[in-house]
């Protein structure tokens, strides 16, 4: 392939933003993936995209405003914002959700009633309109590529708005599921990254797949291409105006996880492509780091039947498993230890809560308690009520017997499921406050009124238990970059020729994960601003 002005690496909602806003701006792209698969981690996510401010607020009479947008993250703060990224962040989020809409690289519509997830702080939404959801897609309008998006395999043809996790009371009917099937319609992380993909496309930008790059090539002080390896050849590819890492984060690579993230991780929910190679790069380039001991934490079920296709253990987020009723979590001593139905990113902090005396993290491992009227009426995993519960879900026709199989003290499980129970009867959770929130009722059970939506008393055998993990969603630190999205040196001057986006750089939002759809906005508007900013950088 001939020189480029502009390289991107990784094929992602952010790498895929950043190839369609350089090419717009005039320049020549290069897309380069190391695997076999597009849209990675954004392709098997929710696909929802969290923008203040933004255009379908907007055309919907909803207000918002940049000075509530900065006053919610900076009520969050604990010290890991800088004010250039987050301000670029917030004030071009919309310009770019615009931009995409505009060249059909998106079709989205505001998620109703997903609430912010820090509601007692100034600046958050209860009741909604930051959270956007995408339209269905259809795949055949990508012939041959329609393949290539990664776990495709898996169809998922709905809209996130259509279920429970979006807020909806059911699912659409069978038969509409089974045309939307046939026809090849998908929605979620999905429709996002095929939109993208379909966008790349019509402006003659195809990916190329296989290529592991291996280093930076630098001429003149910036750099000026890529090289690295693909089909076991020797694969080199100038570029005349610069390269922007987008290639994910590292929590797949054990060495980079072990070295920079705090406490424990045991189950990332991102498929194994996340292993840190703009990472290595940009550590290559002299980049200055940031926020490299934070995540966008979660808990997570691992299911054992259904590991990746490499063979990797699998895992996935819990969001309504550990929020409607007739469920608790429970640490290694049988106690509850949060408020089971808070936001996934703020509850994975508590799994990295550090017992001094023990030397040990005391809610390691945890469990996901639950009774015959869960099993009955709710989800697990893949697995919809009505359905046979996995062999891997521990059975018991008394507690006591429950507690045995997971290695807790019996007396301790009974007791705190007693109390539980006295409380839940009443409505209430002295104890954690659980079902106070809106939040803590979105994705509860809303066929339910008040705080019924979360709270169920444990009491109908046989009783199930499942471990949960210390999980997330991918890693957010990396090379610092500036409002424009040009990664930063040691001594804080833009490495020229070199930007980036995604979870490969510090998050702009430091930790801090706003909303549904935290991590998606942040990367979909650095992958836009990177994209013009090296279109436009001098060669």
């Amino acid at each position: 392939m001939s020189d480029v002005d502009v390289i991107v690496l990784g094929t992602g909602a952010a790498g895929l933003a950043a190839a369609l806003a350089a090419s717009e701006a005039g320049a020549s792209v290069a897309l380069v993936e190391r695997g076999d698969r597009i849209g990675g981690t954004s392709a098997i996510s929710g696909g929802v995209i969290w923008v203040a401010d933004n255009p379908r607020m907007r055309a919907a009479g909803m207000a918002d405003s940049r000075e509530e947008a900065l006053a919610y993250f900076r009520s969050l703060d604990h010290g890991d914002l800088v004010d250039e990224t987050l301000e670029a962040f917030v004030d071009r989020a919309p310009e770019a959700l615009a931009f995409l809409e505009s060249i059909d690289a998106l079709k989205v519509a505001v998620l109703p009633g997903y609430p912010d997830y820090y509601l007692d702080r100034p600046g958050a939404k209860p009741q909604g309109s930051r959270a956007l959801d995408h339209d269905l897609f259809d795949l055949p309008e990508l012939g041959e590529w329609a393949a290539r998006i990664y776990a495709v395999e898996e169809p998922k043809p709905l809209m996130l708005r259509e279920t429970p996790l979006g807020g909806a009371s059911a699912l659409p009917p069978p038969e509409v599921l089974g045309q939307r099937i046939a026809a090849r319609q998908c929605g979620f992380g999905q429709a996002m990254v095929a939109r993208l993909l379909k966008a790349c496309l019509a402006r003659g930008i195809e990916p190329l797949l296989g290529v592991e790059t291996r280093r930076l090539v630098k001429g003149g002080g910036r750099a000026t291409g890529i090289e690295g390896v693909r089909d076991g050849a020797p694969f080199a590819l100038p570029a005349r105006r610069g390269v922007i890492v987008a290639t994910g984060g590292f929590e797949w690579d054990a060495d980079l996880r072990q070295t920079f993230l705090r406490g424990p991780v045991t189950a990332p929910a991102s498929p194994p492509t996340a292993r840190g190679e703009g990472l290595a790069l940009a550590m290559a380039a002299g980049a200055k780091l940031g926020n490299m001991t934070s995540a966008w934490w979660a808990p997570t079920l691992v299911t054992p039947d259904a590991p990746w296709p490499g063979g990797e253990r699998r895992a996935q987020i819990i969001l309504i498993e550990r929020t409607v009723p007739h469920a608790i979590m429970v640490n290694r001593s049988g106690k509850r230890f949060c408020n089971e139905a808070a936001n996934y990113s703020a509850l994975g902090g508590v799994f990295h809560q550090f017992d001094p005396a023990r030397y040990d993290y005391p809610n390691l491992p945890c469990w996901l308690v639950f009774d015959a009227q869960y099993a009955a009426r709710y989800p697990l995993g893949t697995r919809q009520p009505g359905q046979p519960l996995p062999d891997w879900v521990l059975r018991a026709d008394t507690l006591e017997d429950l507690a045995a199989q997971i290695g807790i003290d019996p007396a301790a499980l009974t007791e705190t499921v007693a109390r539980f129970n006295i409380h839940a009867d009443a409505g209430e959770d002295p104890d954690f406050g659980r079902g106070t929130s809106a939040y803590d009722h979105f994705y509860g059970d809303r066929s339910r009124e008040g705080t019924a939506v979360t709270l169920g008393a444990i009491r109908e055998a046989p009783f199930h238990a499942v471990e949960i993990a210390s999980g997330l969603l991918g890693t957010n630190g990396g090379p610092r970059t500036d409002g424009e999205a040009r990664i930063l040196g040691h001594d804080g001057e833009p490495i020229p020729g070199l930007f980036g986006a995604g979870n490969a750089i510090a998050c702009p939002t430091g930790g801090i994960y706003a909303g549904a759809g935290g991590t998606l906005g942040p990367a979909l508007t650095f992958g836009y601003i990177a994209g013009r900013t090296a279109a436009l950088a001098n060669g």
